[in-house]
């Protein structure tokens, strides 16, 4: 049986901070309809039609949206 160390564990709990650090941070469909000034259910219908920023699915009732696919989108229709 191994020994760890106050240092081992405070490495094990720095990687799992990076892991959380790295992650994008994802908007919900409220927070991206209210940036783009447009209601949920246009942002909904966008969404159905394909015409929207790029989504993930976290459940099948739970859409959400990374800022860089917004404007990104945003770029793409300004154009």
């Amino acid at each position: 049986m191994s020994k760890h160390t106050r240092r081992d564990h405070l490495t094990v709990a720095d990687s799992r901070e990076d892991i959380t650090d790295s992650l994008p941070i994802l908007w919900t469909s409220r927070e991206v309809a209210e940036a783009l000034k447009v209601t949920p259910s246009t942002l909904c219908r966008w969404r159905a039609t394909g015409k929207g920023p790029r989504v993930y699915w976290l459940s099948p009732d739970s859409p959400r949206y990374r800022r860089s696919d917004v404007l990104a989108w945003l770029e793409e229709v300004a154009a």
